[in-house]
């Protein structure tokens, strides 16, 4: 059991039993070492078991997070440089009730588990599904921490400058789970409003959505369209960004890619700046002047 571990108080004083592990969901941002946070790194490399995609696992040997595939035997134990062995679980979309089931067990079993997600795992990430599971199987006695990390939304507003500054929130545009309906009568609320509005799942309704802004908020409005944050060139698409207006963005259907693009919508107040580098949006709070901070 590693020293990140929060095993609790012993059984007979009504915690979690001392010979039991933790369940660390470990949100890694965009996946690449430079935008994960320290602690997530530490939890990823003393955890007895790690449970990630093989593209997060990927990621992770980019800086020796995790070790090298020739380092993992048949059984998927890797041995770390320091002699520390480490069972790599492949995880896919249609194993994650299994995958939290087995990770409960490997609790018990007193390993520390790192169940890895990219961006944030309680933004659209694997947290709600784990403490659903532990709901449905009882799982009282499995400590769980998550690990927080570095969502689209911020990555995104930090690859074109300022666009957060004020109010936003995130709208995701998957109906797998949820109607359509749902989704519109959000937005709606979410332009009325004048918040700053983050796109997730934009490979979904992403024209249609830009369609139910428009008729809250003018044409002009500045949307960026962003992808693969922080990601580089190791995205499924690669990094780039885009801005245009809302009039527009459903024509830009070229630069929508999939998952792993996400759009940031502005305000009246949102407006563009330049230096002698490129572009940058910028959402001040509140209409602020220099002379007020």
């Amino acid at each position: 059991m590693s020293s990140d571990a929060t095993s609790g108080n012993a059984a007979d004083d009504g915690g979690t039993p001392d010979d039991h592990g933790t369940l660390f969901v470990v949100g890694i941002g965009p996946g690449l070492p430079a935008h994960m946070t320290a602690k997530a790194k530490r939890v990823i490399e003393s955890a007895d078991v790690v449970i990630a995609s093989s593209l997060y696992q990927e990621f992770l040997r980019a800086d020796g997070t995790l070790p090298p595939e020739d380092a993992v035997d048949d059984d998927g134990v890797a041995t770390r440089e320091d002699g520390f062995e480490q069972e790599i679980v492949r995880s896919t979309m249609g194993r994650q009730i299994e995958l939290a089931r087995a990770a409960f067990d490997y609790v018990r079993e007193g390993k520390d588990v790192a169940h890895v997600s990219g961006g944030d795992p309680s933004v659209y990430g694997k947290s709600d599904l784990i403490f659903k599971m532990a709901k449905e199987e009882d799982a009282t006695d499995v400590p769980i921490e998550i690990v927080p990390g570095l969502t689209a939304a911020l990555g995104g507003a930090a690859n074109v400058g300022a666009p957060l500054c004020n109010d936003f929130c995130t709208v995701s545009l998957s109906d797998k789970w949820r109607g359509w309906d749902e989704i519109e009568e959000k937005l709606r609320a979410a332009a009325i409003s004048d918040f700053v509005i983050v796109l997730y799942n934009c490979w979904r309704n992403y024209e249609k959505a830009v369609e139910i802004v428009r008729e809250e908020r003018t044409d002009d409005a500045l949307v960026a369209i962003v992808n693969d944050a922080g990601r580089a060139d190791a995205g499924r698409n690669g990094e780039s960004q885009h801005i245009t207006t809302l009039g527009e963005a459903a024509d830009h259907d070229d630069k929508v890619s999939g998952m792993g693009t996400s759009l940031l919508i502005g305000t009246h107040e949102t407006e563009t700046w330049c230096n002698d580098d490129r572009t940058y949006l910028l959402t001040p709070r509140g209409g602020r002047d220099v002379d007020d901070f």
